[in-house]
């Protein structure tokens, strides 16, 4: 254990603070948070316009008027969430080199708009309707190029300006007007490599960026990012670089958000399409709310559950009264530095093992129908166990699955937490003895 703790040191943590490090995947992170405000909003009137049994109270006339009404909410925020994301990576990496974040982030939309097909094909005809915008390449489809434009907009953008290729106004001119011409060159000169590219791409099989990032990127990172063998390495690295006292859920999401989010969006696009099954089981919804969702990373509610049945010791009682509140609404972290996980090694067996088995065990019930795969709904992290379950399936059955879950993790932690409290409790005999 010695050696494979000294190990991971030498040339996990290097890595792992790397990672956490990297400016462009801070600034991902960043952008998609931008985002979750709007899609909360989005969600709550897509579970709202999905309830159960609605078509019986309401009838179908109503249920219909209602759902057109509600449409709007997701189709202005979740559906074009790629458009939100363009505009925080534009925003927060135009704000790191400390040039104007406002226009870095316009020119990073635009940059966008210039790579996106302007057409929809209509496939019962095949005519052409020019002068519209897809709305799945503002959202699932084109994540992928809105990620990469945003990013490389403003890298274009931001060198320009800090080789002072502007437009300097005199002084008495109003700021919003010097910052206006400052940035008109810059702008103009980012916006016609995009110009380009999109004509580049027309002389092509692809006919846009678009279908080709999509068909030689995306698909494929989706395909790999949506089966269990790498969600299962993806949440033993977010056990293991909490095990080490680095926040695993933010270094491993930085990576797979993109894939993820992408997914998610996918199974929304399906699931207000009325769909009869989702495209994908996994996506960021299962993993917030079937691996996060039960007490935070590492599923601590119900190891806080298990303390309070087998805990003799004081150390674990106080500890499991300490944590349980914060546990309830999936905040970790008196567990997690209270127990300790973090470096304990009588910890990392159950802490690596039971997030994979309960993942697994979601997973295949999911493959085999008993509980629906999670909507692409987005349901708040803090959301407490069972209801997330349901919110995030639209379906009695996901909450089920999480209660299910919360037995099975208890199951594989109990021998060791009665081991932990036995030493605490001879210890505490000790100290006792000694007084």
């Amino acid at each position: 254990m010695n050696k494979f703790m000294s190990m991971m040191e030498r040339y996990l943590l290097p890595a792992a603070n790397k990672l956490n490090n990297n400016l462009y995947l801070a600034v991902l992170r960043d952008s998609f948070m931008l985002a979750f405000p709007l899609v909360i909003f989005g969600s709550i009137f897509v579970v709202i316009a999905n309830l159960p049994y609605l078509d019986v109270i309401l009838g179908d006339k109503a249920v219909e008027t209602l759902r057109l009404v509600l449409d709007a909410a997701p189709n202005a925020t979740m559906a074009i969430m790629t458009l939100f994301v363009v505009f925080g990576i534009g925003y927060n990496l135009s704000k790191h080199y400390k040039v104007e974040a406002i226009y870095g982030s316009v020119v990073a939309i635009s940059s966008f708009l210039l790579l996106t097909p302007f057409n929809i094909k209509l496939d019962e005809s095949g005519q052409v309707i020019g002068g519209v915008i897809p709305i799945d390449r503002l959202g699932a489809k084109g994540m992928f190029v809105g990620i990469i434009a945003g990013f490389l907009s403003t890298e274009i953008y931001r060198r320009i300006v800090q080789k002072k290729w502007t437009i300097r106004m005199p002084a008495g001119v109003p700021d919003a007007v010097s910052k206006s011409f400052s940035s008109l060159i810059p702008a103009v000169l980012t916006l016609s490599v995009f110009l380009a590219i999109r004509a580049v791409f027309l002389f092509t099989p692809w006919d846009n960026v678009h279908d080709f990032i999509y068909t030689n990127l995306q698909k494929p990172l989706l395909a790999l990012g949506k089966g269990l063998p790498a969600t299962l390495i993806a949440i033993f690295f977010v056990q293991l670089f909490w095990f080490f006292g680095l926040h695993g859920q933010i270094i491993v999401n930085s990576v797979f958000d993109p894939i993820w989010g992408a997914l998610a969006l996918e199974n929304f696009e399906a699931f207000t399409a009325g769909a009869e099954k989702l495209p994908h089981i996994v996506n960021k919804y299962f993993i917030d709310t079937f691996t996060v969702g039960m007490g935070g990373s590492g599923m601590t509610l119900p190891v806080i559950v298990a303390i309070f049945f087998v805990a003799k010791s004081r150390q674990l009682k106080d500890l499991a009264k300490l944590a349980a509140p914060a546990g309830i609404f999936n905040v970790n972290e008196p567990i997690i530095f209270g127990l300790p996980i973090v470096l304990n090694p009588l910890i990392l067996i159950p802490w690596i093992v039971a997030p994979l088995v309960v993942t697994a065990f979601t997973y295949f019930t999911m493959a085999i129908g008993l509980v629906p795969p999670p909507t692409g709904v987005a349901v708040p992290w803090t959301v407490p166990v069972f209801f997330n379950g349901i919110l995030a399936t639209n379906s009695l059955t996901g909450g089920i699955l999480q209660i299910v879950n919360f037995v099975i993790v208890m199951i594989i932690w109990l021998p060791f937490l009665i081991i932990i409290d036995r030493q605490y409790y001879e210890k505490e005999k000790e100290q006792g003895g000694l007084k």
